[in-house]
């Protein structure tokens, strides 16, 4: 039987449970005793926090990393973003991937009015007196750091990144390092 759950990846961890490598890193065992063979579909970097889904189960990573799940990221950027930032996101944007430029598929974007109600993050986005703002962005496909390099792309780095949605499943009230218990993932 396989298992399934849903998590907040805090910031500062990395979307995996082995790291050889020399520096001392925090690794999503530390959250949860999870079974033997468990599994992160698909990662969110060090720097990025929120929403995650881990299993057991090979196919379902699969299928929830395929191109038909919307992945929903809420982006703390730096400065004011413009509408025309957003359309340029929506339509695709040059990023570099793995040596090359590659034209980002188009995406649904927009601004977000008000600041999302996300917990407070462990380490603070940054000091200073610059304006932020907030974006949605949400990709069906997901290059190494592509939500980060597409703001860039258009002008605004973010600053702090939260994936909120992966297919029907939302963060909602999860709090960072929380772990939950499915019975299967209603994508």
């Amino acid at each position: 039987m396989h298992k399934h759950f849903i998590i907040y990846k805090p910031w500062g961890f990395l979307s995996q449970f082995i790291y050889n490598l020399k520096r001392n890193k925090k690794l999503l065992g530390e959250l949860h005793d999870f079974p033997e063979g468990t599994m992160a579909i698909g990662r969110l970097d060090e720097d990025s926090e929120g929403l995650l889904l881990l299993t057991t189960d090979g196919m379902m990573s699969e299928i929830v990393r395929g191109k038909n799940v919307e992945k929903e990221y809420y982006a703390q950027v730096d400065g004011i973003i413009t509408p025309d930032a957003v359309e340029q996101l929506q339509n695709g944007v040059k990023i570099g991937f793995k040596g090359t430029k590659y034209i980002t598929a188009p995406c649904k974007a927009f601004i977000l009015d008000a600041t999302p109600a996300l917990p407070e993050r462990s380490r603070r986005v940054r000091d200073g007196h610059r304006p932020t703002s907030w974006v949605s962005i949400t990709v069906t496909e997901g290059k190494f750091r592509q939500v980060r390099k597409m703001a860039s792309a258009v002008g605004f780095p973010v600053l702090r990144l939260v994936r909120v949605r992966v297919g029907n499943i939302h963060l909602h009230d999860l709090q960072p390092g929380e772990v939950r218990e499915v019975t299967v993932f209603d994508i």
